[in-house]
């Protein structure tokens, strides 16, 4: 473990990973789009207490919710334009019956699909943003204990911290490293910090050690302490996930292998008796085949949405 003595680190060192901001299908930056979708503002409405503006906040985007919303809308429309074409033409040289019909359907749920997952990407970073944090949070404090019982200051430390691998949670040092560089107090800028931040286990440990700074505590006992109670939450988090994986793998055994084998079978044995034609037959077996595909990447998704956050 590796750790400068000096302030001066702060200016060298390894940069610290931070989880970048993508804006769901899309390949352009934030001020690319923003530029673009600037004729759909009229459409998106303005609230500045709104759930989306928190969680653009917390993400750290500047963008006002009309702005994101004009994103989101400019999506819908581009996603929705280019897949009608894309598809009735398709649909059209197949000579399809109802083509434009089907056409129209096939691009609004596209572009439905596309308008929510943008719309619902800031809270989603901001819960991967929490996660990385509490995932990098009992390191980083053990880290810091370390430097403390080696008579390194605290400042010293964060500088440390914010040059250390610990991704986001580093970023979020490196916040208070430039307050604190700036010349306000230390207490003010870790309160400051905790205020503004997704991660409630994050907020509870700058919060003890700013009380234990204002009352002039040991801060090692502090962070000693601070990492036992993270350590007894991240043991009942590991329960709960345990009792939480039984239920879903009976439901992908049942849903991806029990299911899909007995009705292989009884579409076998039906589509011989009642005499169905070969195309049907195969787009039943082609539309199983891609259900049982949803389902398994539907089951990894939760495995890793249930995942404890301190782990």
């Amino acid at each position: 473990m590796k750790f400068n003595n000096s302030s001066s680190s702060f200016l060298v060192g390894k940069k610290p990973k931070r989880m970048p901001f993508r804006v769901p299908f899309s390949f352009s930056q934030l001020d690319k789009l923003k530029k673009r979708s600037a004729v759909f503002k009229r459409f998106a409405g303005y609230k500045r207490d709104t759930l989306l503006f928190k969680n653009l906040k917390n993400a750290g985007v500047d963008l006002t919710r009309e702005e994101y919303l004009a994103i989101c809308v400019g999506g819908f429309v581009i996603s929705f334009l280019s897949l009608f074409i894309l598809s009735s033409t398709l649909l059209i040289v197949m000579q399809v019956e109802r083509a434009l019909v089907l056409a129209l359907g096939f691009a609004f749920l596209f572009g439905g699909f596309v308008f929510f997952s943008r719309l619902i990407y800031p809270k989603v970073y901001n819960n991967r943003k929490q996660r990385n944090i509490e995932r990098n949070l009992i390191p980083a404090l053990q880290d810091m204990l370390v430097q403390l019982y080696s008579g390194v200051p605290l400042f010293t430390i964060m500088i440390n911290i914010s040059l250390a691998d610990y991704e986001e949670l580093s970023e979020q040092f490196k916040k208070a490293v430039k307050g604190i560089n700036a010349g306000r107090p230390q207490i003010e800028v870790l309160e400051e910090l905790g205020k503004d931040n997704p991660s409630e286990f994050f907020k509870k440990a700058l919060w003890q050690i700013s009380n234990g700074m204002r009352a002039g505590s040991d801060i090692s006992i502090v962070i000693q302490d601070t990492v036992k109670s993270l350590s007894e939450e991240q043991y009942i988090q590991i329960q709960e996930y345990g009792n939480k994986l039984n239920p879903a793998i009976m439901f992908y055994m049942l849903s991806s292998v029990i299911l899909p084998a007995l009705a292989i079978t009884f579409l076998t044995i039906i589509s011989s008796i009642v005499g169905l034609s070969e195309a049907l037959t195969q787009m039943i077996f082609l539309g199983m085949f891609v259900g049982v595909v949803v389902i398994q990447i539907l089951f990894l998704g939760v495995i890793k949405s249930v995942r404890p956050s301190l782990l």
